[in-house]
């Protein structure tokens, strides 16, 4: 991927080095600038980068407030931020993703294309899209941490510590073997990857070769938290902190925030390519959209005398979050042939096509074994969820209404 300028690099001394840099990979223009000129260069340059070489340690205030107002206030597609933060409190910036001038060159230049994609992605969003809610970015939103999974791998000393430093700040899922987080790639749609220790390092190094061998996982931001090195320049996204947690979760917030946009604008596009049938909150199909259909494969089975079965998972006590991660947790093990929806109270109602109500029983067995496994409430307790199934099938006298009724629920819009 060509890094076309405009660059704008922030730094009170001269960064040749840096500027070579990214001139070596492709960038141009590169321009350099001191912090309390960044605001009014980046109003003339309008870049699609920008590249604080310093620590802001020392800088005035006035100088950084006005910089990240900036860079906020700005419309259209994303500016990313990079940010040399070598020192733990370095990241003042809770949006700029962080890089070293220690690490390789190749890994500072690999981690501002991986932001440039995402760049790219949104350009792609807003082009597509008439609803003006997506131009309103200059960052990635703050707020899609609070629906952010984080896959975290241990089982040693610091693994309490550690686990309980993510849980603080995203979702968690824990993990304390290598397989267990190879079925929660595979099945989960994760927003980070943090490995602690108890793991030798050629498991950690096979583990970590796995990811950057997966296209899907290329970008996922992959922490190593320990005394123990590890590298993986494949991994654009990939960093080693040994000891400090509050280092470590400088580094990876931000990196999760962008992946988190990431998949928010990749869900988004999957709606604008349905024309709003698929929900791009959760990945299921869209309330309205589930109706229409639902009506649709009714008559159809009437017409053809094949049968259909409906279910309602509901939950008990379970917040917005957890709701948003149940939803998308089941837009995966949903069959290519069914389909569901996510009610406003949190639950979920799924169609089973050509599936008579013996089989709907062991797919809704299968779905609900898979939700108490992988998902843990946010509260203290830490305890899993316990879907209620409700489950019903079509007989020769229902309509909509009729069959939905037996689950507890209702059609919310006219079919047609």
């Amino acid at each position: 991927m060509a890094m076309l300028g405009p660059v704008v690099v922030i730094t009170e001394t001269t960064s040749a080095e840096l500027v070579g840099l990214l001139g070596k990979a492709g960038a141009f223009p590169i321009v350099e600038t001191r912090l309390a000129a960044a605001p009014a260069a980046i109003a003339e340059i309008q870049p699609v980068a920008l590249l604080l070489a310093q620590s802001l340690t020392g800088a005035s205030d006035r100088d950084v407030k006005a910089w990240i107002r900036t860079v906020q206030a700005r419309r259209g597609p994303i500016m990313p931020v990079l940010m040399d933060a070598k020192e733990a409190k370095a990241t003042a910036i809770p949006f700029a993703v962080p890089f070293s001038t220690d690490e390789p060159a190749p890994q500072i230049v690999a981690r501002l294309r991986a932001a440039l994609r995402v760049r790219t992605l949104h350009t792609t969003v807003l082009r597509r899209s008439s609803d003006t809610q997506f131009g309103r970015y200059g960052v990635p939103p703050s707020d899609l941490l609070n629906y952010a999974t984080v896959l975290c791998l241990g089982r040693g000393r610091s693994y309490p510590a550690l686990s309980t430093a993510v849980g603080e700040q995203v979702g968690l899922m824990g993990a304390m073997s290598i397989e267990t987080a190879a079925r929660a790639l595979q099945s989960r749609d994760l927003d980070g990857i943090v490995i602690g220790d108890g793991f030798s390092p050629k498991i950690v190094d096979t583990l970590l070769t796995a990811i950057a061998e997966d296209p899907e996982f290329r970008d996922l931001p992959v922490g190593v938290f320990g005394n123990s090195a590890h590298k993986e320049d494949r991994l654009p996204n990939f960093f080693h902190i040994e000891s400090d947690l509050s280092h470590l979760m400088a580094w990876l917030l931000p990196l999760v925030q962008i992946h988190a946009f990431t998949s928010h604008l990749n869900r988004t596009l999957k709606s604008l390519d349905s024309k709003g049938a698929i929900d791009s909150e959760t990945g299921l199909v869209a309330s309205n959209a589930f109706w229409r259909e639902l009506d649709r494969a009714i008559h159809e089975a009437e017409d053809g005398g094949s049968a259909l079965s409906v279910a309602r998972f509901s939950f008990e006590e379970i917040d917005d979050r957890l709701s948003i991660d149940v939803a998308r947790l089941f837009s995966r093990l949903v069959r290519s042939v069914d389909f569901a929806c996510r009610e406003s109270d949190g639950s979920i109602l799924a169609a089973f096509t050509d599936t008579d109500l013996r089989s709907a029983h062991v797919v809704a067995r299968r779905l609900a074994g898979t939700l108490r496994q992988t998902i843990i409430s946010s509260d203290r307790d830490r305890d899993t969820i316990k879907p209620t199934v409700t489950l019903a099938t079509l007989k020769p006298t229902d309509n909509l209404s009729s069959l939905v009724a037996r689950i507890g629920t209702y059609p919310t819009v006219a079919a047609g």
